[in-house]
Protein backbone atom coordinates (compact mmCIF):
# COMPACT_ATOMS: atom_id res chain seq x y z
CA UNK A 1 0.00 0.00 0.00
CA UNK A 2 1.32 3.26 -0.71
CA UNK A 3 1.47 6.37 1.75
CA UNK A 4 -1.84 8.12 2.35
CA UNK A 5 -2.17 11.61 0.62
CA UNK A 6 -0.80 14.81 2.45
CA UNK A 7 -3.62 16.92 3.53
CA UNK A 8 -3.55 20.58 3.66
CA UNK A 9 -5.11 22.14 6.53
CA UNK A 10 -7.02 25.06 5.54
CA UNK A 11 -6.46 26.46 8.55
CA UNK A 12 -3.24 27.72 7.29
CA UNK A 13 -4.71 30.03 4.34
CA UNK A 14 -4.47 32.86 6.54
CA UNK A 15 -1.10 32.75 7.66
CA UNK A 16 0.07 32.20 4.50
CA UNK A 17 -1.48 35.45 2.74
CA UNK A 18 -0.09 37.11 5.72
CA UNK A 19 3.22 35.66 4.98
CA UNK A 20 2.55 36.92 1.38
CA UNK A 21 2.21 40.14 2.57
CA UNK A 22 4.89 40.14 5.04
CA UNK A 23 2.80 41.00 8.39
CA UNK A 24 3.25 39.65 11.60
CA UNK A 25 2.22 35.93 12.40
CA UNK A 26 0.37 36.36 16.09
CA UNK A 27 1.19 33.72 18.55
CA UNK A 28 -2.26 32.04 18.00
CA UNK A 29 -0.92 31.50 15.00
CA UNK A 30 2.02 30.37 16.01
CA UNK A 31 0.39 27.33 17.93
CA UNK A 32 -1.34 26.68 14.85
CA UNK A 33 1.88 26.40 13.24
CA UNK A 34 3.53 24.19 16.41
CA UNK A 35 0.41 21.69 16.10
CA UNK A 36 -1.06 21.09 12.50
CA UNK A 37 -0.26 17.81 10.96
CA UNK A 38 0.24 19.86 7.89
CA UNK A 39 4.41 20.35 8.48
CA UNK A 40 4.62 20.54 4.91
CA UNK A 41 2.75 23.65 4.40
CA UNK A 42 4.67 24.87 7.51
CA UNK A 43 8.10 24.48 5.77
CA UNK A 44 6.86 25.63 2.34
CA UNK A 45 5.98 28.37 4.00
CA UNK A 46 9.07 29.12 5.76
CA UNK A 47 11.46 28.51 2.93
CA UNK A 48 9.82 30.87 0.86
CA UNK A 49 10.66 33.72 3.74
CA UNK A 50 14.00 32.53 3.64
CA UNK A 51 14.36 32.98 -0.57
CA UNK A 52 12.13 36.27 -0.64
CA UNK A 53 15.33 37.13 2.16
CA UNK A 54 18.37 35.51 0.60
CA UNK A 55 17.40 34.05 -2.63
CA UNK A 56 19.67 31.31 -3.16
CA UNK A 57 22.29 31.69 -1.07
CA UNK A 58 23.65 30.06 2.17
CA UNK A 59 25.95 31.35 4.35
CA UNK A 60 29.14 29.82 6.33
CA UNK A 61 31.97 31.40 7.89
CA UNK A 62 35.69 30.31 8.61
CA UNK A 63 36.01 30.82 12.67
CA UNK A 64 37.46 29.19 15.59
CA UNK A 65 35.89 28.39 18.85
CA UNK A 66 38.28 29.22 22.29
CA UNK A 67 36.44 27.56 25.45
CA UNK A 68 38.73 30.11 28.35
CA UNK A 69 37.28 27.79 30.98
CA UNK A 70 35.04 25.87 32.24
CA UNK A 71 34.83 26.78 35.96
CA UNK A 72 31.61 27.81 36.69
CA UNK A 73 29.55 29.00 39.96
CA UNK A 74 25.60 27.97 38.54
CA UNK A 75 25.07 24.61 38.27
CA UNK A 76 22.28 24.90 35.57
CA UNK A 77 20.52 21.40 35.41
CA UNK A 78 20.57 21.25 31.64
CA UNK A 79 24.48 21.68 30.89
CA UNK A 80 27.00 18.96 31.14
CA UNK A 81 30.06 21.30 30.67
CA UNK A 82 30.39 23.45 33.96
CA UNK A 83 33.04 21.99 36.44
CA UNK A 84 33.58 23.18 40.02
CA UNK A 85 37.42 25.04 40.44
CA UNK A 86 39.36 21.59 41.59
CA UNK A 87 36.94 19.36 40.07
CA UNK A 88 38.66 16.63 37.49
CA UNK A 89 38.62 17.56 34.06
CA UNK A 90 38.26 21.46 35.22
CA UNK A 91 40.46 24.04 33.50
CA UNK A 92 41.41 27.48 32.93
CA UNK A 93 43.37 28.77 29.76
CA UNK A 94 46.12 31.37 30.24
CA UNK A 95 47.46 34.08 27.90
CA UNK A 96 49.97 31.97 26.27
CA UNK A 97 47.44 29.53 25.17
CA UNK A 98 44.97 32.11 23.91
CA UNK A 99 47.54 34.02 21.78
CA UNK A 100 48.33 30.33 20.67
CA UNK A 101 44.56 29.98 19.49
CA UNK A 102 44.84 33.08 18.12
CA UNK A 103 47.72 32.57 16.00
CA UNK A 104 46.16 29.05 14.73
CA UNK A 105 43.08 31.22 13.82
CA UNK A 106 45.03 33.41 11.25
CA UNK A 107 47.09 30.75 10.18
CA UNK A 108 43.94 28.65 8.87
CA UNK A 109 42.59 32.09 7.47
CA UNK A 110 39.84 32.28 9.89
CA UNK A 111 37.87 35.56 9.82
CA UNK A 112 36.35 35.34 13.75
CA UNK A 113 37.54 33.86 17.29
CA UNK A 114 34.08 33.13 18.98
CA UNK A 115 35.59 32.65 23.06
CA UNK A 116 32.55 31.96 25.94
CA UNK A 117 32.71 30.23 29.12
CA UNK A 118 31.99 29.49 32.80
CA UNK A 119 31.02 32.09 35.61
CA UNK A 120 34.68 31.32 37.05
CA UNK A 121 34.21 32.47 40.36
CA UNK A 122 37.66 34.20 41.12
CA UNK A 123 39.01 35.26 37.92
CA UNK A 124 39.40 39.73 38.07
CA UNK A 125 37.87 41.40 35.52
CA UNK A 126 41.35 42.27 33.61
CA UNK A 127 41.61 38.19 32.61
CA UNK A 128 39.02 39.39 30.35
CA UNK A 129 39.94 42.57 28.45
CA UNK A 130 43.34 41.00 28.36
CA UNK A 131 41.69 37.77 26.59
CA UNK A 132 40.29 40.10 23.79
CA UNK A 133 42.97 41.97 23.32
CA UNK A 134 45.72 38.89 22.88
CA UNK A 135 43.64 37.66 20.62
CA UNK A 136 43.08 41.16 18.73
CA UNK A 137 47.07 41.91 19.51
CA UNK A 138 48.31 38.54 17.98
CA UNK A 139 45.94 38.87 14.78
CA UNK A 140 47.01 42.33 13.75
CA UNK A 141 50.97 41.81 14.27
CA UNK A 142 50.24 38.63 11.71
CA UNK A 143 48.44 41.00 9.47
CA UNK A 144 44.78 39.77 10.11
CA UNK A 145 41.64 41.93 10.91
CA UNK A 146 40.47 38.87 13.10
CA UNK A 147 37.20 39.76 14.71
CA UNK A 148 35.66 38.51 18.17
CA UNK A 149 32.46 37.44 19.16
CA UNK A 150 32.56 36.51 22.63
CA UNK A 151 30.84 36.63 26.24
CA UNK A 152 27.16 35.60 26.65
CA UNK A 153 25.03 38.00 28.25
CA UNK A 154 25.36 36.00 31.20
CA UNK A 155 29.27 36.42 31.72
CA UNK A 156 28.29 40.46 31.21
CA UNK A 157 26.90 40.02 34.10
CA UNK A 158 29.29 38.23 35.99
CA UNK A 159 32.33 40.27 34.49
CA UNK A 160 29.70 43.40 36.21
CA UNK A 161 29.73 41.72 39.32
CA UNK A 162 33.64 40.62 39.94
CA UNK A 163 33.94 44.84 38.53
CA UNK A 164 31.96 46.17 41.30
CA UNK A 165 29.94 48.24 38.84
CA UNK A 166 26.69 46.10 39.14
CA UNK A 167 25.88 47.76 42.88
CA UNK A 168 22.11 49.03 43.18
CA UNK A 169 21.26 46.71 40.30
CA UNK A 170 19.10 44.79 42.10
CA UNK A 171 16.68 47.81 42.86
CA UNK A 172 13.33 47.55 42.31
CA UNK A 173 11.92 49.35 39.28
CA UNK A 174 13.44 52.08 37.22
CA UNK A 175 16.06 52.86 39.29
CA UNK A 176 17.82 49.40 39.38
CA UNK A 177 17.21 48.99 35.78
CA UNK A 178 19.00 52.25 35.01
CA UNK A 179 21.63 51.00 37.52
CA UNK A 180 21.81 47.41 35.47
CA UNK A 181 22.45 49.00 32.45
CA UNK A 182 24.97 51.81 33.55
CA UNK A 183 26.85 48.61 34.59
CA UNK A 184 26.40 46.94 31.30
CA UNK A 185 27.66 49.92 29.54
CA UNK A 186 30.91 50.11 31.52
CA UNK A 187 31.51 46.23 31.08
CA UNK A 188 31.00 46.49 27.23
CA UNK A 189 32.15 49.42 26.81
CA UNK A 190 35.54 48.89 28.28
CA UNK A 191 35.48 45.35 26.41
CA UNK A 192 34.86 46.95 23.07
CA UNK A 193 37.77 49.31 23.55
CA UNK A 194 39.88 45.69 24.18
CA UNK A 195 38.74 44.85 21.02
CA UNK A 196 35.50 43.11 21.10
CA UNK A 197 33.55 43.47 17.62
CA UNK A 198 29.91 41.45 19.03
CA UNK A 199 27.91 39.23 21.32
CA UNK A 200 26.60 35.76 20.60
CA UNK A 201 23.43 34.75 21.89
CA UNK A 202 23.70 32.19 24.38
CA UNK A 203 22.68 32.48 28.38
CA UNK A 204 18.88 33.15 26.74
CA UNK A 205 17.57 29.40 27.35
CA UNK A 206 14.04 30.28 27.27
CA UNK A 207 12.32 33.15 28.81
CA UNK A 208 9.89 31.54 31.30
CA UNK A 209 10.09 31.93 35.01
CA UNK A 210 8.78 29.20 35.74
CA UNK A 211 11.31 26.97 33.09
CA UNK A 212 14.02 29.14 34.69
CA UNK A 213 13.50 28.34 37.93
CA UNK A 214 13.45 25.08 37.09
CA UNK A 215 16.47 24.26 35.51
CA UNK A 216 18.51 27.16 35.39
CA UNK A 217 18.02 29.20 38.87
CA UNK A 218 20.72 31.28 39.48
CA UNK A 219 21.09 32.69 35.74
CA UNK A 220 19.88 35.76 35.00
CA UNK A 221 16.15 36.28 33.73
CA UNK A 222 14.88 37.60 30.42
CA UNK A 223 14.62 41.36 31.53
CA UNK A 224 18.24 41.27 32.27
CA UNK A 225 19.57 39.24 28.99
CA UNK A 226 17.48 41.73 26.99
CA UNK A 227 18.71 44.89 29.00
CA UNK A 228 22.86 44.08 27.81
CA UNK A 229 21.74 43.03 24.23
CA UNK A 230 19.91 46.17 24.45
CA UNK A 231 22.83 47.97 25.72
CA UNK A 232 25.15 46.90 23.26
CA UNK A 233 23.12 48.18 20.55
CA UNK A 234 23.41 51.55 21.36
CA UNK A 235 26.84 50.67 21.72
CA UNK A 236 26.97 49.57 17.87
CA UNK A 237 27.39 46.09 18.40
CA UNK A 238 26.19 43.07 17.04
CA UNK A 239 24.57 40.72 18.92
CA UNK A 240 23.45 36.96 18.32
CA UNK A 241 20.17 35.05 20.11
CA UNK A 242 19.13 31.58 20.56
CA UNK A 243 16.84 29.39 21.96
CA UNK A 244 17.34 26.19 23.90
CA UNK A 245 14.04 23.69 23.39
CA UNK A 246 12.88 20.72 24.14
CA UNK A 247 13.59 20.11 27.83
CA UNK A 248 10.77 21.21 30.48
CA UNK A 249 9.20 24.20 28.28
CA UNK A 250 6.37 24.15 25.98
CA UNK A 251 5.73 25.11 22.72
CA UNK A 252 3.81 27.92 23.41
CA UNK A 253 7.13 28.90 25.96
CA UNK A 254 8.73 28.85 22.83
CA UNK A 255 6.47 31.31 20.93
CA UNK A 256 6.55 33.59 24.03
CA UNK A 257 9.85 33.77 23.69
CA UNK A 258 10.31 34.77 20.18
CA UNK A 259 7.77 37.18 20.54
CA UNK A 260 9.93 38.86 22.77
CA UNK A 261 13.08 38.70 20.62
CA UNK A 262 11.19 40.32 17.34
CA UNK A 263 9.95 43.12 19.67
CA UNK A 264 13.37 43.46 21.48
CA UNK A 265 14.57 43.34 17.54
CA UNK A 266 11.75 46.29 16.72
CA UNK A 267 13.48 48.84 18.87
CA UNK A 268 16.87 47.85 17.69
CA UNK A 269 15.75 48.17 13.98
CA UNK A 270 13.46 51.49 14.86
CA UNK A 271 17.14 53.06 16.21
CA UNK A 272 18.86 51.93 13.07
CA UNK A 273 15.94 53.68 11.33
CA UNK A 274 13.19 51.30 10.10
CA UNK A 275 9.61 52.66 10.61
CA UNK A 276 7.43 50.61 12.29
CA UNK A 277 3.82 49.86 11.35
CA UNK A 278 1.62 51.00 14.21
CA UNK A 279 -1.24 48.81 15.54
CA UNK A 280 0.55 45.53 14.35
CA UNK A 281 1.37 43.35 16.47
CA UNK A 282 1.03 40.15 18.28
CA UNK A 283 -2.14 41.33 19.80
CA UNK A 284 -2.33 38.29 22.16
CA UNK A 285 0.48 38.70 25.18
CA UNK A 286 -0.80 35.43 27.58
CA UNK A 287 0.67 36.39 30.81
CA UNK A 288 -2.41 35.31 32.76
CA UNK A 289 -3.16 38.05 36.30
CA UNK A 290 -1.72 38.76 39.09
CA UNK A 291 1.88 37.88 40.49
CA UNK A 292 2.22 35.95 36.75
CA UNK A 293 1.27 39.25 34.84
CA UNK A 294 3.54 41.62 37.13
CA UNK A 295 6.77 39.40 36.92
CA UNK A 296 9.53 39.53 34.31
CA UNK A 297 7.98 38.59 31.86
CA UNK A 298 4.97 40.88 32.55
CA UNK A 299 7.28 43.85 32.56
CA UNK A 300 9.17 42.83 29.60
CA UNK A 301 6.24 42.14 27.73
CA UNK A 302 4.55 45.81 29.22
CA UNK A 303 7.47 47.59 27.85
CA UNK A 304 8.09 45.94 24.83
CA UNK A 305 4.76 45.89 23.53
CA UNK A 306 4.63 49.69 23.26
CA UNK A 307 6.93 49.32 20.03
CA UNK A 308 5.69 49.46 16.86
CA UNK A 309 6.19 46.10 14.72
CA UNK A 310 8.75 46.41 11.73
CA UNK A 311 9.32 43.28 9.50
CA UNK A 312 11.99 42.42 7.32
CA UNK A 313 9.98 40.21 5.14
CA UNK A 314 8.07 42.90 2.76
CA UNK A 315 8.72 42.98 -0.65
CA UNK A 316 11.65 45.51 -1.02
CA UNK A 317 12.81 46.37 2.80
CA UNK A 318 16.61 45.83 2.80
CA UNK A 319 18.30 43.81 5.54
CA UNK A 320 20.19 45.37 8.24
CA UNK A 321 23.16 44.46 7.25
CA UNK A 322 22.92 46.80 4.02
CA UNK A 323 21.78 49.44 5.67
CA UNK A 324 24.18 49.40 8.96
CA UNK A 325 27.08 50.18 6.49
CA UNK A 326 26.81 53.54 5.21
CA UNK A 327 28.99 53.68 2.10
CA UNK A 328 26.52 53.11 -0.66
CA UNK A 329 28.82 50.11 -2.28
CA UNK A 330 27.69 48.27 0.77
CA UNK A 331 23.98 48.68 -0.04
CA UNK A 332 22.20 46.07 -1.85
CA UNK A 333 21.86 46.99 -5.12
CA UNK A 334 18.18 46.36 -5.97
CA UNK A 335 16.63 46.63 -2.72
CA UNK A 336 14.67 49.20 -4.15
CA UNK A 337 12.34 51.79 -1.53
CA UNK A 338 11.24 50.54 1.70
CA UNK A 339 6.84 50.16 1.64
CA UNK A 340 7.46 50.81 5.41
CA UNK A 341 8.46 54.52 4.58
CA UNK A 342 11.85 55.32 3.20
CA UNK A 343 15.01 53.28 2.85
CA UNK A 344 16.20 53.57 6.72
CA UNK A 345 19.42 55.23 7.27
CA UNK A 346 22.02 54.74 10.02
CA UNK A 347 22.33 57.72 11.83
CA UNK A 348 21.85 56.54 15.06
CA UNK A 349 22.78 53.46 16.96
CA UNK A 350 23.83 50.51 14.08
CA UNK A 351 23.93 47.50 16.56
CA UNK A 352 20.82 44.77 16.12
CA UNK A 353 19.93 41.11 16.32
CA UNK A 354 21.13 39.37 13.28
CA UNK A 355 20.20 35.71 13.50
CA UNK A 356 18.24 33.48 16.08
CA UNK A 357 19.74 30.14 17.04
CA UNK A 358 17.16 27.27 17.80
CA UNK A 359 19.19 24.88 20.02
CA UNK A 360 17.67 21.40 20.43
CA UNK A 361 18.33 20.33 24.41
CA UNK A 362 20.67 17.05 24.55
CA UNK A 363 20.40 15.19 27.29
CA UNK A 364 24.48 14.28 27.78
CA UNK A 365 25.11 13.55 31.27
CA UNK A 366 23.52 16.45 32.81
CA UNK A 367 21.05 16.12 35.39
CA UNK A 368 18.13 16.09 32.67
CA UNK A 369 19.31 13.08 31.04
CA UNK A 370 16.26 11.17 32.09
CA UNK A 371 14.25 13.60 29.06
CA UNK A 372 14.64 12.49 25.78
CA UNK A 373 15.23 15.54 23.71
CA UNK A 374 13.57 16.77 20.62
CA UNK A 375 12.48 14.46 18.05
CA UNK A 376 14.37 15.31 14.47
CA UNK A 377 10.79 16.24 13.20
CA UNK A 378 10.21 18.67 15.57
CA UNK A 379 13.86 20.17 14.66
CA UNK A 380 12.91 20.72 11.43
CA UNK A 381 9.37 22.34 12.64
CA UNK A 382 10.81 24.54 15.24
CA UNK A 383 13.46 25.84 12.42
CA UNK A 384 10.38 26.89 10.38
CA UNK A 385 8.60 28.38 13.15
CA UNK A 386 11.32 30.31 13.95
CA UNK A 387 11.53 31.64 10.60
CA UNK A 388 8.19 32.74 10.48
CA UNK A 389 7.42 34.36 13.60
CA UNK A 390 11.20 35.93 13.85
CA UNK A 391 9.98 38.67 10.93
CA UNK A 392 12.51 40.76 11.58
CA UNK A 393 15.46 38.82 12.34
CA UNK A 394 17.94 38.68 9.19
CA UNK A 395 19.19 35.36 9.71
CA UNK A 396 17.82 31.78 10.89
CA UNK A 397 21.11 29.72 11.56
CA UNK A 398 21.46 26.04 11.72
CA UNK A 399 23.74 25.73 13.71
CA UNK A 400 25.63 22.22 12.37
CA UNK A 401 27.47 21.35 15.84
CA UNK A 402 24.00 20.78 17.73
CA UNK A 403 21.78 19.86 14.24
CA UNK A 404 24.33 17.56 13.17
CA UNK A 405 25.34 17.74 9.03
CA UNK A 406 22.90 16.38 7.01
CA UNK A 407 19.65 17.58 9.38
CA UNK A 408 21.59 21.05 8.56
CA UNK A 409 20.94 20.41 4.64
CA UNK A 410 17.24 20.00 5.29
CA UNK A 411 17.10 23.09 7.65
CA UNK A 412 18.53 24.96 4.74
CA UNK A 413 15.24 24.04 2.96
CA UNK A 414 13.01 24.70 5.69
CA UNK A 415 14.19 28.30 6.68
CA UNK A 416 17.52 28.66 7.75
CA UNK A 417 19.86 30.30 5.96
CA UNK A 418 23.22 29.82 8.04
CA UNK A 419 25.49 26.99 9.41
CA UNK A 420 27.72 28.70 10.94
CA UNK A 421 31.51 27.69 10.36
CA UNK A 422 34.57 25.34 10.80
CA UNK A 423 34.10 25.56 14.59
CA UNK A 424 37.09 23.57 15.13
CA UNK A 425 36.85 22.83 18.93
CA UNK A 426 33.63 22.97 20.66
CA UNK A 427 33.16 22.12 24.07
CA UNK A 428 30.23 23.31 25.44
CA UNK A 429 27.84 20.36 24.01
CA UNK A 430 29.69 16.73 23.61
CA UNK A 431 27.66 14.46 20.73
CA UNK A 432 28.14 11.49 19.82
CA UNK A 433 28.80 12.02 16.46
CA UNK A 434 31.91 13.97 17.51
CA UNK A 435 33.58 10.16 18.09
CA UNK A 436 35.38 9.35 21.30
CA UNK A 437 39.17 8.85 22.05
CA UNK A 438 40.41 6.82 24.63
CA UNK A 439 36.79 6.55 26.09
CA UNK A 440 36.37 10.21 26.20
CA UNK A 441 34.00 11.98 23.99
CA UNK A 442 36.20 14.16 21.63
CA UNK A 443 35.53 18.38 21.61
CA UNK A 444 37.87 18.40 18.49
CA UNK A 445 34.51 18.81 15.72
CA UNK A 446 36.02 20.68 12.70
CA UNK A 447 34.70 20.55 9.58
CA UNK A 448 36.56 22.45 6.45
CA UNK A 449 34.97 24.93 4.44
CA UNK A 450 34.83 22.42 1.32
CA UNK A 451 32.79 20.08 3.76
CA UNK A 452 30.69 23.43 4.12
CA UNK A 453 30.40 24.01 0.29
CA UNK A 454 29.44 20.52 -0.38
CA UNK A 455 26.51 20.30 1.94
CA UNK A 456 25.42 23.85 1.10
CA UNK A 457 25.23 23.25 -2.60
CA UNK A 458 24.27 19.36 -2.09
CA UNK A 459 21.06 20.95 -0.84
CA UNK A 460 20.61 23.04 -3.93
CA UNK A 461 21.73 26.49 -2.30
CA UNK A 462 25.01 28.88 -3.35
CA UNK A 463 27.67 28.81 -0.97
CA UNK A 464 28.55 32.61 0.33
CA UNK A 465 31.39 32.73 2.81
CA UNK A 466 30.43 35.58 5.13
CA UNK A 467 32.37 37.42 7.89
CA UNK A 468 30.71 37.79 11.51
CA UNK A 469 28.71 41.02 10.55
CA UNK A 470 27.19 38.86 6.94
CA UNK A 471 29.66 40.43 4.57
CA UNK A 472 30.68 38.50 1.84
CA UNK A 473 34.49 37.52 2.04
CA UNK A 474 36.44 37.42 -0.79
CA UNK A 475 39.49 34.73 -0.05
CA UNK A 476 43.06 33.70 -1.63
CA UNK A 477 44.07 31.16 -0.31
CA UNK A 478 44.36 31.82 3.98
CA UNK A 479 44.67 35.58 3.15
CA UNK A 480 40.74 37.43 3.30
CA UNK A 481 39.17 40.73 2.82
CA UNK A 482 35.78 41.86 3.44
CA UNK A 483 34.01 42.30 -0.62
CA UNK A 484 32.59 45.94 -1.40
CA UNK A 485 29.23 45.12 -1.25
CA UNK A 486 27.47 43.07 1.03
CA UNK A 487 25.60 39.31 1.62
CA UNK A 488 23.71 38.51 -1.52
CA UNK A 489 22.42 40.86 -3.79
CA UNK A 490 20.00 37.85 -5.31
CA UNK A 491 17.27 39.20 -2.44
CA UNK A 492 13.57 39.01 -4.11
Amino acid sequence: MGLPPVRRDPGLDVVREKIANGQRLTLAEGDLLFTTPDIWTVIELADQVRRRLHGNAAYYNVNRHLNYSNVCALSCKFCEFYRKAGEDGAYTRDMDYVRQEARKAVEAGATEVHSVGGLHPTLPFSYYTDLISTIRDEATRLGSDLHVKAFTAVEIVHLARIAKVYKGASAPGEEGRQARRGAIRHVLSALKAAGLGSLPGGGAEVFDDRVHDEAYKGKIRSDVWLDVHRVAHELDLNTNATMLYGHIETRHDRLVHMDMLRRAQDEALARLGYAGVDGEGTGDWALGTGEEAEGHLGYVASHLARVPAITLTRPGTPLPEHVAFTNAEARMPNAGPSPQSQVPSASGPRGYYQTIIPLPFFPDGCDLEHLPGPSGLENYRTIAVARLMLDNFPHVKAFWIMQTLPMTQVMLQSGADDVDGTVVWYDITKLNHAGQDGGEVKTHQEVTPATLQRLIRDAGFEPIERDTLYRRVVREGNKWRVAAAVASSNRR
